[in-house]
């Protein structure tokens, strides 16, 4: 199986790179060599390649910065994941995607299931909706995976920000009134080898996707707040002093896109039809050993 993974330098693609060894011949690309802001080229790289699976976790994530770059988030976000599955039905391939919480407006008071209405509040949250509508109406055989608050040990994200703030700060200011579940990228792509193992073992692969293809939820179990995850992170740090953590309100910290007050979604779907999911604290220990 000739496995396609955009986006290799990005959070999610680097580990996905590592965890999909071994079930097929790997292809990992980073933005230099497929920019999904460039249509043309998208469609190019992929029929040169003509791979049995594709795997697209390569998105535009500046949240703040899509309120203004509201294009290029849709064309990255929305049109791209479109032009892959389209791509992919033409080849007889498979799509697996990710897309986020905030397709919600976090106005529920119990877990999102994947069946609930989608209200996106900024536009980050509708590129990727219309992500996942363009692969849906396509017809390909797919799994859209739903995460949040992803974090990891390389590049931009809020784990190493609090770790690089707590080195000079006596007090770290945190929302504490946003709600959701802190995923390590690791548990994302483990899942997803997971996920790709069961589907290179099955013995029709066509009745395999016909019966599992469709929109998962994929987080970490449990739930937190920013701030709860800014203590547990110092927590399990190893530094000469550690900051106090005050939880402020989300008013106190005005952002140029807003934020769902909920952002838990149930897992229980993907848990039930592929393995299990560790629980957030436990796989934020094991990050940060």
């Amino acid at each position: 199986m000739k496995i396609l993974v955009t986006g290799k330098s990005g959070q999610v693609g680097y580990e996905l790179e590592r965890s999909l060894q071994g079930l097929g011949e790997i292809i990992a690309l980073d933005r230099s060599q497929m920019d999904l802001s460039d249509l043309i080229q998208v469609r190019n790289v992929i029929r040169e390649i003509k791979p049995d699976l594709i795997v697209n976790p390569a998105a535009y994530t500046a949240v703040d910065r899509a309120e203004t770059e509201v294009e290029l988030a849709m064309r990255v976000n929305g049109e791209a994941p479109g032009l892959m599955a389209e791509e992919a039905k033409k080849l007889g391939a498979a799509i697996i995607h990710y897309s986020t919480d905030y397709v919600f407006d976090g106005s529920k008071t119990s877990p999102y299931v994947e069946t609930d209405p989608t209200c996106p509040i900024n536009v980050y949250g509708a590129s990727k909706l219309a992500g996942e509508q363009a692969i849906q109406a396509i017809g390909v055989p797919h799994l859209i995976l739903r995460t949040s608050w992803v974090y990891g040990m390389r590049g931009k994200n809020f784990l190493l920000t609090v770790l690089r703030l707590a080195q000079d700060r006596d007090e770290l200011r945190i929302v504490g009134d946003q709600h959701g579940a802190p995923t390590w990228c690791r548990t994302i792509s483990d899942t997803t080898a997971h996920i790709v193992a069961q589907a290179a073992s099955a013995s029709h692969s066509q009745d395999w996707w016909q019966e599992k293809r469709g929109l998962y939820h994929l987080t970490a179990q449990g739930q937190t707040t920013w701030a709860g995850f800014t203590e547990a992170i110092l927590a399990n740090a190893v530094l000469p002093k550690k900051p106090t953590v005050t939880a402020i309100s989300t008013q106190e910290y005005p952002l140029p896109a807003k934020r769902p007050g909920n952002s838990v979604i149930s897992c229980e779907k993907l848990i039930n039809a592929f393995c299990g999911l560790p629980t957030w604290d436990q796989a934020l220990k094991l990050c940060q050993d």
